[in-house]
């Protein structure tokens, strides 16, 4: 059985007095006995994120689903997206800094247990942090449930990160990540606190060394003007891509792993994509061609009519949680 144990919750805080107020370009919310207060660059991004929520819903994007009626898909499908989403890297680094262009890897995953810690910026009220902590707990256990590995979350130190910061807190967060995560690169940590706002969320793993093909950390920005189904899109993308599949496919349906957005929370076709990564018949450092017979015959046993139906009807179970 997988394990996953519940901890508190880290919460980066600055304690602000009352007569901060004052400051006209600051605006306050009175949360438990501390005041919270958002600047107003973070009040603007935040509007651009819901003005782009309710875009996107307007168009029918961003569900909740799993798509199976209108997007069936078959092994082939799903042994082709798994290695264009699994044995690709979204981004590369140029001069420093992320660009969004596919590059060739090898499988990538974790092989140690998980322990997350969440940590909350200052802006955050109680009501949100214990819905994202809520959120968070039922999606560690599903991916424990999908993986077989175990995924704690808890109060020592962890290896698997997700911050939950507004746009001056990031901007400040610099060398609260160098005592977090030793490892992070200064392109991650430049990708952290300098986020374009086209960058909705993000995530980032690490390996020992460049030929390491096992993750040992992961850190996942999600910015906290997201409010409620784009922040638990946020939650369910980025920690299903800090598990090694990260990259998107326009071919991908139906699926979190495509920028379409039409899908805001992982579908049944992303488990399955989980589940071939950590299927025992692969492992970290194979290449396409290692992996490609062993992918097809994976995905052809998890779409038997027996293990496609037990699969759906745990997947009814889970979205009735």
């Amino acid at each position: 059985m997988n394990s996953l144990i519940i901890g508190i919750i880290f919460t980066f805080t600055t304690l602000i007095f009352l007569l901060s107020c004052s400051s006209p370009n600051k605006r306050a919310n009175l949360v438990d006995t501390n005041l919270i207060m958002q600047s107003e660059e973070s009040i603007e991004l935040q509007k651009y994120y819901e003005r782009t929520s309710k875009r996107l819903r307007s168009r029918g994007l961003l569900r909740t689903d799993n798509g199976a009626i209108d997007h069936p898909y078959n092994a082939k499908n799903l042994s082709e997206n798994f290695l264009k989403i699994a044995l690709y890297d979204e981004y590369k680094i140029e001069n420093g800094s992320y660009v969004a262009k596919e590059a060739k890897r090898k499988l990538k995953r974790w092989r140690n247990p998980i322990i997350i810690n969440i940590i909350h910026g200052e802006t955050n009220t109680r009501k949100q942090i214990e819905a994202d902590t809520k959120n968070i707990e039922n999606f560690a256990r599903r991916l424990s449930n999908l993986t077989n590995l175990p995924i704690e979350i808890g109060t020592k130190p962890g290896n698997f990160i997700l911050l939950f910061l507004n746009i001056n807190e990031q901007k400040r967060f610099g060398k609260k990540l160098e005592t977090l995560m030793p490892l992070l690169t200064p392109s991650m940590a430049k990708a952290i606190t300098s986020s374009p706002r086209s960058i909705f969320c993000s995530a980032f793993t690490l390996t020992k060394s460049p030929k390491d093909y096992e993750y040992v950390s992961a850190i996942i920005l999600i910015k906290s003007e997201h409010k409620n189904l784009m922040r638990k899109s946020c939650i369910h993308e980025e920690m299903a891509q800090a598990m090694g599949l990260s990259n998107d496919s326009k071919f991908a349906k139906p699926s979190i792993f495509n920028d379409d957005e039409e899908f805001a929370l992982l579908t049944n076709h992303d488990e399955n994509l989980l589940k071939i990564l950590y299927d025992n018949r692969l492992q970290p450092g194979m290449d396409a061609n290692e992996t490609q017979q062993i992918v097809t015959k994976i995905a052809k046993e998890l779409l038997s009519y027996k293990n496609f139906k037990l699969f759906n009807t745990i997947r009814r179970d889970e979205q009735n949680e």
